[in-house]
């Protein structure tokens, strides 16, 4: 009887050893695997850990300013037209030239109004001689209405009628009329004769105001139509060295500009140099220009050198509020949030699993953070404390657009607000 094992038998244990084999080599790969995972997760943790920009909080001045776009004109600006129509016989005035009050500036074709001059006096000498007509008939109707009453007094009526002294007395009354009516037209043809000598002064145009020739807008030999309104021959400004800043003022910030505020403003001829300012007027009234509504402003502006003219462009910066020696911080602070997720601890253990493993995103109250803006003017801003993220409550005030006031809350003179956030380099 032979001892050797059955064929089968030694089949079955080959197969056996065959089978869990492969088992072996798959379990040893992915602890190898794993253990790469581990090695090359584990400096990658740790140059996750969060990177914070920060400023400083400093104390200073905080000036909030608007600014508006605007031109520069004169107070008082005068255009000199004629109400005349005719042909100018001379300009005597050019641009740029200085002019008094009474100055002759042009002169109309006067031979024209001067020629109306002449028959409206001598049709007011015709009136006065009507005059004088009427009063010599009056005197004539009176003589003859008495001499026919006295001779029906002597001849008991007799030898006149009562209808002759009653014509007689109709005489005398439309004598009496006339004399009214030749006085009339004497007064009409007075008037006449005045508007004719008005018109003749109009032909010489003389200058309202001292001040300069801004724009002189006719030549000699033009021919002048005032037929609907007066054409304008000069432009002249008062005094050029008082002059005014028609800025417009944007519907979000009119309500920081008041009357008395100080500006500053510049204009491109220049660049290099600010003028002072001060505002004189805020209109209620709004203009719209391409949907944006804005108020006009005037600015008193000091032109004593002469150096701003009329029609520049200008950019003002109008100071609205001032605060002194305020704790200030960075707005991009107030912007700030940390990461959604939570910063690990250096020395808290790890794992090849709990690195691979997902994490369930955190909560609000979690994250240690709170609402950016808050009712009464409370924010909260991150601090930077032994290389941590501490969220801090504040209440702000004034802000210039890259720097807010700080009214209260616990931050001081020196601490490190942070800005921003970025993650470390592997």
């Amino acid at each position: 009887m032979n001892d050797s094992p059955a064929p089968d038998i030694q089949d079955q244990l080959k197969l056996h050893h065959r089978r869990r084999f492969p088992w072996l080599w798959l379990a040893l790969i992915l602890m190898l695997a794993a253990g790469a995972a581990w090695w090359t997760l584990q400096p990658q943790q740790q140059n996750n850990a969060p990177r914070y920009a920060t400023e400083t909080a400093t104390r200073g001045d905080l000036v909030v300013k608007v600014s508006a776009t605007g031109n520069l004109e004169p107070i008082n600006q005068v255009d000199v037209g004629s109400e005349l129509s005719g042909i100018l016989e001379a300009v005597l005035v050019d641009d740029n030239d200085r002019v008094t009050q009474g100055q002759v500036l042009a002169r109309l074709d006067a031979r024209r109004f001067q020629d109306q001059v002449n028959k409206s006096r001598a049709a007011l000498a015709s009136s006065q001689a009507q005059v004088d007509v009427a009063l010599a008939t009056v005197t004539e109707t009176r003589s003859q209405l008495q001499r026919l009453r006295e001779l029906s007094k002597r001849s008991n009526g007799q030898m006149v009628s009562a209808s002759e002294i009653s014509t007689a007395e109709a005489n005398l009354a439309r004598a009496l009329a006339n004399v009214e009516l030749a006085r009339a037209n004497v007064q009409q043809a007075e008037a006449t004769l005045n508007s004719d000598q008005t018109n003749l002064t109009k032909t010489v145009i003389r200058s309202p105001i001292n001040g300069v020739v801004l724009a002189r807008k006719v030549e000699p030999g033009q021919t002048v139509a005032a037929s609907l309104q007066a054409p304008v021959l000069f432009t002249l400004a008062e005094d050029l060295k008082r002059m005014e800043l028609n800025v417009a003022v944007d519907e979000a910030d009119v309500g920081l500009v008041k009357i008395g505020q100080n500006a500053v403003f510049s204009v491109d001829a220049w660049r290099n140099q600010r003028y002072p300012a001060s505002v004189t007027r805020v209109n209620f009234g709004s203009e719209v220009k391409e949907g944006v509504v804005t108020y006009p402003t005037v600015l008193q502006v000091n032109n004593d050198d002469l150096s701003l003219r009329p029609g520049m462009t200008a950019t003002a910066e109008i100071t609205t509020q001032k605060r002194e020696n305020a704790l200030l911080i960075p707005n991009a602070a107030l912007r700030f949030k940390p990461e959604a997720f939570a910063q690990k601890p250096a020395n808290a253990p790890t794992s090849v699993i709990s690195s691979l493993m997902p994490r369930m995103p955190r909560s609000n109250s979690q994250r240690g953070g709170k609402s950016e803006g808050k009712a009464n003017g409370v924010q909260s801003i991150y601090l930077l404390r032994d290389a941590v993220a501490t969220p801090v409550e504040i209440k702000v005030g004034l802000s210039d657009g890259k720097m807010t006031e700080v009214l209260g809350g616990d931050v001081s003179e020196g601490d490190k607000i942070i800005t921003g956030q970025a993650m470390g380099k592997p």
